[in-house]
């Protein structure tokens, strides 16, 4: 995950000197971009003011001349895809871009479910990444920057990278998938703008002018232009940090040679469920362990699930790994020297701030060798070092609105793109009322920009997480897809359903490949035109309320609707209120739901897979893809 933030600033005062320099092109016309095939493209840059510029490129020259403020711009003809090609742009200087192809560029975006790299999966997919390699497939990953204050028209960091089983680690897994498959079925070479940053709400990827007409996030983004507010902020959190992190150490027994008694718990789970209770600060956690003499010697894997919230991870006295948050599964890769035969011990010094502490449940948590698993799970000795105060979570200020746009979008505007993915919602949750009027807001917003027209945006709708509940309930996440599904009333959108592939105890969902898959037939269907395909979920398209009973009728059902593991339809609720919800039969007539209660008569509102996590949703279309959840109200 990107995590340094370079401060606007000190980038404002770099480019300023560079920009009364020689002839410069932006970071993204470097060597080895991908540029948009089939569409005439911009080419500019910076010189000194009234410098005349010209491009030689394929036997041609073009001219021009920098404006009174220093910036050039030529208009290149619509090319085919291919290379590689070289431009040479000389003015005072001359400067030379080569290994360029033409090709399809899509800007991938969003929060951490896109950010999230193929280093993330890498114990999943090793085959993936061996064999790779594939120079007509290149990522740009644009730098997490913001600023409140003024739109950048150029990136301070970044350069096309070639898909290599080495670069593959930083590829964002949706990109590497998505592109694998478009690229297999095109044969032209792909281009991903990696500009996502995890944890971000839809409104800081919005400008100033698109958030007017949402008061309370437009407010947000003048408060924190005031760079006096922002290191006050600063300087109280880290302050707050320093202050907790120095008690909690002062106070934790668990640095002493001997800290004293130790109780008995079982891993995976939370302190809270043990004799500790709801307490935060440190815990020291300790498991012996008899190695084999065959597992000594070998590269071996220490797997430790998630760990709520830091951890840091000793064998044998020895420090083998440690992070500082509870979202990265701990893989740590042992030294060949680190384990002996017979007894060995591990040692974790667990921190938590402000969550129930522990080890999240249904996570691996084991010992292996490419032949060898010892067992971790079980009986854990545990200590309690220094028991704190929940520490009061820091200000995500690049989460604020319209930072992300000034200096993640703004500067992309005028390269030419093909589409737009986009992977996002997650963090908008606890609000989700008026996500589709943000999110339509914000795709118009960024068309004007690039002035491309109705570009297509292909999104993912969120995935299925946390704990299921018995009962039907009230469910931010289920709110927050359904203004995703309402989305789709925006031209030129797809919306890939993830229902059945997320995972109830980790809101970073290893499945990126099928995520990937569904956007691709998206993309393939709408922008490369095979036009047969079925590549959409079915969706609602007429709900009849009747008597006892409600009628679905579905648009893309292609052949069909079908129990994909024939069983009976779950999910289905039907409420004769509006509020009070009760679980509801459902048979598959003719491409038609038919929903009954044996409890209720006249229902008046219909739910499906409304949940934060309806497990095993079964519900399909088939051509294999799930249905979208959804309410109807008569």
């Amino acid at each position: 995950m990107k995590c340094k933030f370079l401060f606007c600033g000190i980038f404002w005062a770099i480019f300023a000197v560079s920009a009364a320099a020689a002839v410069r092109l932006p970071r993204l016309i470097s060597d080895g971009v991908i540029l948009q095939r089939d569409q005439p493209l911009k080419l500019w840059g910076w010189a000194d003011p009234g410098e005349a510029v010209s491009l030689r490129f394929n036997n041609k020259q073009y001219e021009t001349l920098a404006d009174g403020a220093g910036n050039w711009q030529l208009l290149l003809p619509p090319q085919k895809a291919g290379g590689p090609f070289e431009f040479t742009i000389t003015a005072s200087n001359e400067i030379s871009v080569s290994d360029i192809y033409f090709g399809d560029v899509w800007l991938c975006s969003g929060q951490s479910n896109m950010e999230l790299t193929m280093s993330r999966l890498k114990e999943k997919y090793p085959e993936e990444i061996q064999n790779c390699q594939n120079h007509l497939i290149r990522q740009f990953e644009v730098p997490d920057v913001y600023d409140f204050n003024n739109p950048h028209v150029d990136l301070g960091a970044g350069q096309w990278q070639s898909l290599t089983p080495q670069t593959a680690l930083h590829f964002s897994a949706i990109a590497f998938f998505f592109a694998k498959e478009i690229y297999a079925k095109t044969g032209v070479p792909i281009g991903l703008i990696n500009s996502a940053l995890g944890g971000s709400p839809i409104e800081c990827w919005m400008s100033e002018g698109a958030l007017k007409q949402f008061p309370s996030a437009y407010a947000e983004l003048q408060q924190f232009k005031n760079g006096d507010y922002i290191r006050q902020i600063e300087s109280a959190d880290q302050s707050r940090e320093r202050q907790w992190y120095a008690e909690m150490n002062a106070k934790d027994v668990g640095l002493s040679a001997n800290p004293g008694d130790w109780q008995v718990m079982t891993v995976p789970g939370y302190w809270t469920e043990a004799q500790l209770g709801a307490k935060n600060g440190v815990v020291w956690f300790k498991k012996q362990i008899n190695v084999p003499k065959n597992m000594v010697g070998k590269p071996t894997k220490l797997w430790l699930g998630a760990i709520i919230d830091q951890d840091s991870t000793y064998v044998n006295g020895k420090l083998v790994g440690e992070v500082t948050y509870k979202y990265p599964p701990r893989i740590y890769y042992l030294d060949k020297d680190i384990l002996h035969e017979g007894i060995n011990e591990l040692i974790i010094r667990l921190i938590s701030k402000i969550e129930a502490g522990g080890f999240m449940p249904d996570k691996p948590y084991l010992l292996t060798t490419d032949t060898d698993t010892i067992d971790l799970s079980g009986d854990w000795k545990f200590h309690l070092g220094a028991a704190m105060p929940p520490l009061e979570p820091p200000t995500f200020i690049r989460w604020k609105a319209g930072g992300l746009f000034n200096a993640m979008i703004h500067p992309l505007i005028n390269f030419k793109i093909k589409g737009a993915l986009w992977y996002q919602g997650e963090s908008n949750t606890g609000r989700p009322a008026g996500y589709a009027d943000a999110m339509g807001a914000m795709i118009a917003d960024w068309r004007r920009h690039w002035g491309q027209g109705d570009f297509p945006f292909l999104y993912v709708q969120l995935a299925n997480f946390q704990a299921s509940k018995p009962m039907p309930e009230e469910s931010g996440w289920a709110e927050l897809r359904q203004e995703q599904l309402n989305s789709l009333r925006y031209d030129n959108t797809g919306m890939a359903v993830a229902i059945d592939i997320g995972e109830w105890n980790d809101i970073h969902p290893l499945d990126k490949k099928t995520v990937a898959h569904r956007l691709a037939l998206l993309a393939r269907k709408k922008v490369y035109g095979e036009k047969s395909l079925s590549a959409e979920s079915p969706q609602p398209q007429k709900v009849a309320f009747k008597k006892d009973k409600v009628v679905i009728k579905f648009r893309h059902v292609g052949q069909g609707l079908v129990s994909k593991d024939g069983q009976s339809i779950r999910h289905f609720a039907l409420s004769a209120d509006g509020k009070n919800f009760q679980w509801a039969d459902a048979v598959i007539k003719k491409n038609k739901v038919y929903v009954k209660s044996r409890n209720l008569q006249r229902p008046i509102a219909v739910r499906y897979a409304w949940a934060d996590n309806p497990e095993r949703v079964n519900l399909y279309g088939k051509n294999g893809l799930p249905i979208t959840p959804f309410e109807f109200e008569d």
